[in-house]
């Protein structure tokens, strides 16, 4: 069974993010997402960053912090529906080119808390580092929207087994479980949960 995040899993994530929030366009975009303080279009824009963000990582190959080119590439007052999804079709291209392109020996940071001295990953691991941040974010909106989001469980087992030991799990506190719903346990690890 691969355990592997693949560019094909985030371009399938992608897609499925850009399609519902294509179908919710018309609701309201200003109330909170899901639990979260933000409206839905403030996390929404915050999620596409978080999907050009890994971009930027690795292409700097910065081993000690994020790099400051490219540290916000938010719409802000001008996101719309359709300008988040236009945008999460372009960061998901990018990412994807970003990883073919390195040699599979670079490395770059990965992530830049909880701990001082930043992991590392190899280039097959800022596919996953995009998705894990659209995923949850995009679930935010989606309950807030009160819209379905119901990833593939076969993505979602791929993204939990690939990021099983990374450090932000730990740093959530909840730990990452290895039930037979992995949508639910990268919920549950994240602090979150299904909609009632």
């Amino acid at each position: 069974m691969n355990d592997q995040f693949t560019a094909e899993d985030l371009a399938a994530l992608s897609t499925l993010v850009a399609d519902t929030w294509t179908a919710g366009a018309d609701l309201d975009w200003t109330v909170p997402a899901g639990t979260v303080e933000w409206s839905c279009l403030k996390t929404a824009d915050h999620a596409v960053d978080c999907v050009y963000a890994p971009a930027f990582f690795l292409a700097s190959r910065n081993t000690d912090a994020y790099p400051v080119a490219g540290a916000n590439l938010e719409l802000g007052d001008l996101a719309t529906p359709a300008l988040l999804v236009e945008s999460l079709r372009m960061a998901t291209r990018i990412v994807i080119a970003v990883v073919n392109h390195a040699p599979p020996d670079t490395r770059a940071i990965l992530f830049q808390r909880p701990q001082p001295n930043p992991p590392l990953g190899r280039p097959t691991d800022f596919l996953p580092r995009a998705a894990m941040e659209l995923i949850l974010h995009a679930h935010d909106v989606c309950r807030g929207l009160a819209v379905a989001f119901e990833p593939p469980p076969d993505l979602c087992r791929r993204l939990r087994e690939h990021t099983r030991t990374w450090l932000m799990w730990t740093s959530f506190g909840h730990g990452l479980g290895m039930t037979a719903d992995p949508f639910g346990d990268l919920l549950s690890a994240s602090g979150r949960s299904r909609p009632d």
